[in-house]
């Protein structure tokens, strides 16, 4: 009921940018009608995610692999600002049961994220260690951190804290880990900046 309007809306706004005879204030019209366009078929899918989330595809996965291309992924992400990685990989990770792509995603997210909130110079580390029979990956970075009364609400759908996000993200990567038997957790670092941690068991347990 939505985006099929939607992507007439869009198709329309395409076949009116080939036209080389709108003048500037026209053809940026159609680009502004274009742009919303996508921004809203971009939430729609957020949210088509969160509600109705697809099913893990369990594999036996090398996470070394997995967090190479989150950094590869993320480094296209930083757009013009000056942020630095940094890999720490504990020696002979376990091999994990988990969703790679689902993974990927929930990883490239929380990278996102850290760049978003690192000042130009800062580094975002991404790291992993196993525990206990869990596997647990690290996105730290040195922000600007979030307000304490704002944590325990991070993971609430329609929250944010940023001026044009759309308070899907974070939930959606938490509902994913929880289909993964895991779990995604928050907490303010001493210093500044947060660490949002990836928590996987080394085998799935079927429920």
């Amino acid at each position: 009921e939505i985006r099929n309007p939607l992507a007439s809306i869009s198709g329309a706004a395409a076949i009116l940018r080939r036209n080389q005879n709108l003048d500037p204030k026209q053809a940026k019209c159609v680009g502004i009608i274009a742009n919303e366009c996508g921004r809203l078929d971009g939430l729609l899918t957020s949210f088509l995610n969160f509600a109705r989330p697809r099913a893990p595809r369990f594999q036996t996965v090398d996470l070394g692999a997995i967090l190479d291309s989150a950094l590869a992924l993320a480094d296209h992400g930083v757009r013009g600002k000056t942020v630095h990685f940094e890999k720490q990989l504990e020696p002979e990770l376990p091999l994990v049961e988990c969703d790679p792509e689902q993974l990927e995603q929930v990883l490239l997210n929380l990278m996102l994220n850290a760049i978003e909130a690192s000042p130009d110079g800062e580094t975002v580390t991404l790291a992993a260690a196993a525990s206990d029979e869990r596997v647990a990956i690290q996105v730290i970075d040195r922000g600007h951190g979030v307000s304490p009364a704002h944590v325990d609400r991070l993971f609430d759908p329609f929250f944010t804290t940023k001026e044009h996000g759309t308070g899907l993200g974070l939930p959606v990567a938490h509902q994913i880990m929880r289909q993964m038997g895991g779990s995604l957790e928050v907490r303010g670092n001493s210093s500044r900046g947060m660490t949002f941690s990836v928590i996987l068991p080394a085998k799935h347990q079927d429920t």
